[in-house]
């Protein structure tokens, strides 16, 4: 059951909007896929077969290591879901097994859709001439689809910050089915917006802190 509310969901309406999801509404099978190469993805017929589809998105958002400190808090205080029509409590810790809610405003109701982090994954190679940080995040029952979504800062070999989207996803509701061509219009409008945000905070000028 997709939970609706007409103003902001608050505080106690995202708790009983996690509260009432138990359990990942798809296969075990594919939990912490998107942690894979997105050529590993894109080779793998299964996903295909069970009707999954592929989304990915990567921004270049700078260079150099305070760069990426500041992309990495970005994503650990879900400065990338900070727009007017989609957040996330800020203040959800990014740890393995976290529920969260991701709050979505479709014309006048708002949304709230669940989901956990299946993962989180951090790699510092020497000198930090190379380094990453992600998470990934699967979808919950009562959720509108179904499957599984990363968000990644990357510094790599040059020098170059990247912040990168990969995730799949099917229907799991009538009202995704029925309006899925939107959905993935939607899901591309959102990254183009995240990103944004991402930049934003990257620029800003502030030194990030937990």
């Amino acid at each position: 059951m997709v939970l609706l509310s007409w103003k902001r969901p608050s505080h106690k309406d995202q708790k009983a909007c996690i509260e009432r999801s138990v359990g990942f509404n798809y296969d075990a099978k594919y939990r912490g896929v998107t942690a894979d190469p997105l050529s590993t993805l894109q080779t793998n017929s299964q996903l295909s077969k069970d009707g999954f589809f592929l989304n990915h998105n990567r921004v270049l958002l700078g260079s150099g290591l305070n760069t990426f400190d500041k992309a990495k808090f970005a994503l650990q205080s879900w400065r990338h879901f900070g727009l007017n029509w989609a957040f996330v409590d800020p203040k959800t810790p990014v740890e393995a097994g976290r529920k969260f809610c991701v709050c979505v405003k479709e014309h006048i109701p708002w949304m709230m859709m669940p989901l956990q982090v299946a993962y989180v994954s951090e790699d510092v190679k020497g000198d930090k001439l190379k380094a990453s940080f992600g998470f990934g995040s699967g979808t919950l029952n009562g959720h509108l689809l179904a499957g599984e979504e990363r968000f990644s800062i990357e510094l790599d070999e040059k020098n170059q910050v990247w912040y990168e989207i990969t995730s799949f996803s099917k229907p799991a509701h009538f009202l995704s089915v029925f309006g899925y061509p939107y959905v993935m219009l939607r899901q591309k409008y959102f990254a183009h917006q995240s990103a944004n945000a991402v930049l934003k905070h990257v620029n800003d000028g502030q030194t990030p802190t937990l």
